[in-house]
């Protein structure tokens, strides 16, 4: 059997053992984005929690079946679609490919299904159907709503009572309802919008049914890990629990939750306008480098975005890769022995990175046995012991390999950090400095190389002498 893994479960507040309901099989459902807009990092940091566990579940020997949706039909993309003039098809779709465009560049495993609410929409009025006829719903004008003091555990997810959620945006404010928070599970069909037809009418389903039907469809009734976003405990998780609840239908053993990513301690969204699309960061970063920064942290807290945490994040992968760099340069032509014992050091903290791991993904945790390994081989390389080195370096990248993080090889990313010249610096000037710099010290014409190493620090160029060879590096 796979290891065990413990999950913080936010319906019991605590964390729990992964038990999965088939032995050796997990389901998970992940919330995905409403597709009206290019995707903030907010929501890169969310599928970016639930990659890694998938991740880690894999290596742990885990059969994975991975589901992640796209709300496709929404008010939000409606009136976007008219303030620019488009098919709300046609804006959803394209929204749908920049996001995937993204989460390849960052690396994302992709889900097993990724399904699309406006496919759904038949299964969808089935749900409805049953749960007005089980008692839990009613209609008003072509309007169904769910009658949440129906709902005996309504705010066990969230611990909010039904007074608590907010009215507006997905929620309507409307007299007709029985209770103000009330929720809609079908929306009549206003002019000019898109629709299907109906029991009620035409209309369109609601946020919160889409997300009870699809899980039901693609993982079952029952399954064993539901996960998004904090900002969706309340109202989205709640509403789907309990419209399942009214459908005979348990969910999710454990409900997951990323914490937000903040922008001067104010949770970053599209709707507070405080927000960093993921091109707008990957065009001031590598991917890599804002991969690094939002696992940097552990998944349920708050991460402060800034410039500064993007450079760090750069440096950290720099100095994995000068490492891995330095150590393959030492192992050329070296045949490790088939018997060569195991390096306990090492191993020992592969061996806490897995823990680390283990206990609810803290990811931050298991970095910082990364760069213990890190400090391991260049202990190693500086000692010149091949043997050592080459399991150290065998366990570095495994480490990696399970966070998606220096897949390069060394000369690929060092090669690539070329390709980002400071503006109106190209190579060939550089390398003409350097080669200056090396006729100076070759006459010993101190204070001449020191200006020249100065200058090119001055532009973003790190020098390093090593063997009496220069090579350069962008700051």
């Amino acid at each position: 059997m796979p290891e065990s893994l413990r999950i913080y479960n936010t319906m019991t507040h605590k964390l729990e053992e992964l038990r999965p309901l088939v032995a050796g099989q997990v389901g998970i459902y992940v919330c995905g984005p409403t597709v009206y807009d290019d995707a903030h990092i907010g929501h890169a940091r969310a599928v970016l929690a639930f990659d890694v566990l998938v991740r880690h579940l894999l290596a742990l020997g885990y059969k994975v079946k991975y589901v992640r949706n796209y709300t496709d039909i929404d008010d939000k993309i409606i009136a976007r679609a008219k303030e620019r003039g488009l098919n709300w098809k046609d804006l959803a779709e394209n929204h749908i490919k920049s996001f995937e465009e993204d989460l390849k560049a960052l690396d994302c495993l992709p889900p097993t299904d990724c399904p699309r609410a406006t496919d759904y929409i038949p299964q969808m009025i089935e749900d409805v159907k049953a749960i007005v006829a089980n008692g839990l719903a009613y209609a008003i004008d072509g309007d169904v709503y769910f009658d949440v003091q129906k709902s005996p555990n309504y705010g066990c997810l969230s611990g909010r009572r039904t007074d608590e959620q907010e009215a507006g945006a997905r929620v309507a404010v409307d007299d007709r309802k029985v209770h103000p928070s009330d929720f809609a599970l079908w929306k009549a069909a206003k002019a000019d919008e898109p629709s299907w037809p109906s029991p009620w009418g035409p209309g369109r389903p609601g946020w919160h049914i889409e997300c009870s039907t699809m899980s039901a469809r693609l993982l079952g009734p029952s399954f064993d890990l539901h996960g998004g976003g904090q900002d969706l405990i309340f109202p989205h998780h709640e509403n789907e629990l309990a419209q399942s609840a009214a459908l005979d239908r348990p969910m999710a053993t454990i409900w997951a939750h990323n914490g937000f990513v903040n922008i001067n301690n104010e949770k970053m969204s599209k709707s507070l306008g405080n927000f960093f699309t993921i091109k707008d960061i990957l065009k001031i970063c590598s991917a890599e480098v804002l991969r690094f920064f939002l696992v940097s942290k552990h998944y349920r807290s708050p991460l402060e975005f800034s410039e500064e945490g993007l450079k760090e994040s750069a440096r950290a992968l720099d100095r994995v890769y000068r490492t891995m760099a330095a150590a393959e340069e030492l192992l050329v032509g070296y045949e490790p022995s088939a018997n060569q014992a195991p390096l306990a050091e090492a191993q020992a903290l592969k061996l806490n990175f897995d823990q680390a791991l283990n206990e609810d993904l803290n990811t931050a945790q298991a970095l910082g046995h990364s760069f213990e390994l890190v400090r391991l081989l260049n202990k190693y390389v500086s000692s010149q012991d091949q043997a050592s080195s080459q399991k150290a370096l065998d366990i570095l990248k495994a480490m990696g390999q399970e966070l998606a993080l220096w897949p390069k090889s060394p000369a690929q990313y060092l090669e690539s950090l070329k390709a980002k010249a400071p503006e109106g610096l190209s190579q060939a000037e550089i390398d003409s400095r350097v080669a200056a710099r090396n006729q100076a010290r070759s006459r010993k014409d101190w204070a001449e190389a020191d200006r020249l190493r100065k200058e090119l620090a001055d532009l973003g160029v790190i020098l390093e002498d090593k063997a009496g060879q220069t090579s350069w590096r962008y700051a």
